[in-house]
């Protein structure tokens, strides 16, 4: 077979065409790429919540006397918590966890998943003994807060439905 001198490879117009196509696609791809994974972290930090909640009733009704619930810590000591979400400084997926038993004695906890940055997940979350997890609205960092030590509603947050 007999090739024509200087028909060997790509023009340059050839190769300018292909990274255009390629520079379009990415453009397209990546904004949804980022929100897909907002909504992951968004998902795991509601996940995480859950695991918190259970982990608080599960110390409440065995060694809380059925009316004590705990701190971060305790429920780490417990193994009732893993060792990312029971250490409070500890980041996961974009997420900072904080738990803390309210009252004086015990008899409430409040827990928050914040948003560390806006990347990670548009919204924090918080919950209570209540057992409802409660989102910011979207694109609020702060976590819901609860009233006192009242009817313990949340401030700043709605119910997240599953």
């Amino acid at each position: 077979m007999q090739t024509k001198k200087g028909q060997q490879g790509f023009s340059l117009i050839e190769l300018l065409i292909v990274v255009a196509i390629i520079g379009i696609i990415a453009a397209i791809a990546i904004p949804n790429l980022l929100a897909a994974r907002r909504a992951s972290n968004e998902s795991a930090a509601i996940a995480t919540m859950k695991t918190i909640l259970n982990a608080e009733e599960t110390y409440r009704s065995t060694k809380g006397e059925g009316n004590k619930y705990a701190s971060q810590g305790t429920l780490k000591t417990e193994k009732l918590l893993d060792d990312v979400v029971g250490d409070p400084g500890v980041v996961k997926s974009g997420y900072k966890y904080v738990v803390s038993a309210v009252g004086t004695d015990d008899v409430w906890f409040d827990a928050s998943g914040t948003s560390q940055q806006a990347s990670n997940g548009g919204r924090s979350f918080a919950t209570n003994e209540s057992g409802v997890v409660y989102g910011s609205a979207s694109g609020t960092l702060t976590a819901p807060a609860f009233t006192a030590t009242d009817a313990r509603t949340a401030s700043g947050g709605t119910p997240v439905k599953n």
